[in-house]
C-alpha cells in the first residue's frame, strides 16, 4: 500500500474527550500541515489531513466542522451501523480508533482488514486473543498497528527510563503507582459507557506499559491479583466498579521477583485540588525513584474559575494552550507529540525510501516496543487477567489469582475453593 506522497488521510473513529484533547490539537497544528521528521529527512514532507470522522449520532461531528480550521471543514461525517463501513470505503490510509476500550477491537480488525494503517487508544484490545487476530491481520496487510501510551513520552517517565537504561538506577525491586479521578468521571463524563466497566482497565494499563517498558523486556510476566469496591458509581452488587486496586509480579532473569500496585479510582470528591491526582514510586537495588504529578509544577487559583473550568495543580506537561513569546498560539505535550510521533513513522514507512524497501521500513517501525501491537502482550494480559478476577469477585469468588505461563497455560485463573483452574488464554503469554 503506497500513499500519495504528499497527503496523508485520516479517518477517526470516536469523536469524544482523548479526540478533543490529543488528536484534534494535533491535527489542527502546523506540524500536521507541514510532517517533517529531521531525523528521517528522506520521508520528506507530509499532510496529515483529518477526512473523516465515524460516531453513533454525528452531532459531535457537526459541531466540530462547525469550529473547525478551514482545511478541516470538509471532512466528512459517518454515523451509526454503517459509518465504519462506510469510511473504510473512503479514500482515508490511516484509522485512529478512539471509541470505548470495549469497542476497540471490532474498529481496528476491520480497518486492518481494509488495509489502513490503525492507531488504537490504551488499552488495545481486552484480550489476548483479541491481540493475536490483530496483529496477525496486520502481518498480512503489510501495515502498522500502534497503540497509544501517552504517559510513556511524560518527562519525568522518560528521564526515570533514562537512568535505568544508563545503568543509573538498578534492578526494581517493587513499586506502587496511583491514578485517582473525581466522581465526575464516573458518574458524568463516561456515564455512557461505565456500565460493567472498571477504572482499572481504563487508566492501570499506563502503569502497566510504564513498568513493562522500562524495566523489561528482559523478564517475565508472573502473577496477577487484584480487588476492588462497589456501590457508589452504580449498585454494590453491580459489575461496574468504583476502585481497584492491582498487583502485578514480574521474575528477573536472575530470579528474583518484582511486584508493583496499582490503584486506580473515578470517585475522588469533585473538588479535590489535584482533579485526577498521579503518582509513581520505584525502589530499586541502589536508590528510590518517587514522582507525583501535584508537587512538580504549579498551583494556581482563580476566583470563579478553580477548581473546575480551571485546575488547581494543572499538568502543563501533558497539553497546555500556550501563547509563544512570538505571538503564536498552539498546543503542546506529550498527549499530542505521542500522535505526531506515529504519523511520522507512517511517513517513514511510505515515504521513506524507495518502494522495494517498504518492508524492511515496515519492519523497523513495527520493532519499536514503546507502541507496537506486537509488544503488546503483558498489557493486556494483565487487562484480560483483572477483568477475569474482578468478574470472579463479583460471582462471589473473591481472592482470585492468575498465574502467567503456569502448568495450565498462559493465564490461568486460580479461585479460593475450586479444585481447578479456569484457563484464560491457552498460549503462551
Amino acid at each position: 500500500m503506497l500513499l500519495d506522497a504528499t497527503s496523508i488521510r485520516v479517518g477517526m473513529v470516536g469523536v469524544g474527550m482523548i479526540f478533543d484533547e490529543t488528536y484534534r490539537p494535533f491535527l489542527e497544528s502546523p506540524a500536521a500541515r507541514h510532517l517533517f521528521d529531521p531525523a528521517r529527512p528522506e520521508s520528506g514532507v507530509s499532510f496529515v489531513t483529518l477526512a473523516g470522522i465515524v460516531s453513533r449520532t454525528g452531532s459531535r461531528a457537526e459541531k466540530y466542522r462547525a469550529v473547525a480550521p478551514p482545511h478541516l471543514r470538509e471532512l466528512r461525517s459517518f454515523v451509526g451501523d454503517t459509518g465504519l463501513t462506510e469510511l473504510l470505503a473512503s479514500d482515508v490510509q490511516v484509522v485512529c480508533v478512539a471509541t470505548p476500550d470495549d469497542r476497540h477491537f471490532a474498529a481496528a480488525l476491520a480497518a486492518l482488514r481494509a488495509g489502513k494503517h490503525v492507531l488504537i487508544e490504551k488499552p488495545s484490545v481486552l484480550s489476548l486473543v483479541e491481540l493475536d487476530e490483530l496483529t496477525a491481520e496486520a502481518d498480512r496487510r503489510g501495515v502498522l498497528a500502534k497503540v497509544v501510551y501517552h504517559k510513556l513520552l511524560d518527562p519525568d517517565h522518560k528521564k526515570l527510563r533514562t537512568h535505568v537504561a544508563d545503568g543509573t538506577l538498578k534492578h526494581v525491586n517493587n513499586g506502587y503507582c496511583s491514578l485517582l479521578e473525581p466522581k465526575a468521571v464516573g458518574t458524568g463524563q463516561f456515564a455512557e459507557w461505565v456500565t460493567g466497566r472498571n477504572p482499572g482497565t481504563y487508566v492501570a494499563v499506563h502503569y502497566l506499559k510504564l513498568i513493562d517498558f522500562t524495566f523489561g523486556p528482559d523478564w517475565a510476566l508472573t502473577r496477577v491479583s487484584a480487588t476492588g469496591q462497589r456501590g457508589l458509581v452504580a449498585a454494590p452488587t453491580s459489575p461496574t466498579w468504583d476502585s481497584v486496586q492491582m498487583q502485578v509480579a514480574y521474575t528477573h532473569p536472575d530470579g528474583r521477583e518484582a511486584a508493583f500496585d496499582i490503584h486506580t479510582n473515578w470517585v475522588t470528591p469533585d473538588n479535590f485540588p489535584g482533579y485526577v491526582d498521579q503518582e509513581v514510586q520505584f525502589r530499586f537495588d541502589n536508590g528510590v525513584w518517587l514522582a507525583h504529578q501535584r508537587k512538580r509544577g504549579v498551583e494556581v487559583c482563580v476566583e470563579g474559575r478553580t477548581p473546575h473550568d480551571l485546575k488547581n495543580t494543572p499538568n502543563h506537561h501533558y497539553n497546555g494552550a500556550f501563547v509563544e513569546p512570538w505571538g503564536e498560539r498552539a498546543v503542546r505535550g506529550y498527549g499530542v507529540e505521542v500522535i505526531e510521533r506515529f504519523f511520522r513513522e507512517v511517513a517513514f514507512v511510505e515515504f521513506g525510501g524507495p518502494a522495494d524497501g517498504r518492508p524492511e521500513r515496515l519492519h523497523q517501525t513495527r520493532s519499536l516496543r514503546y507502541n507496537d501491537l506486537t509488544a503488546d502482550r503483558n498489557v493486556v494480559a494483565a487487562v484480560q487477567a483483572l477483568e477475569a478476577i474482578l468478574k470472579a469477585q463479583a460471582d462471589g469468588h473473591p481472592g482470585a489469582i492468575v498465574k502467567v505461563n503456569g502448568p495450565h497455560g498462559g493465564l490461568a485463573l486460580y479461585k479460593p475453593g475450586c479444585p481447578a483452574p479456569d484457563v484464560l488464554y491457552a498460549g503462551n503469554v
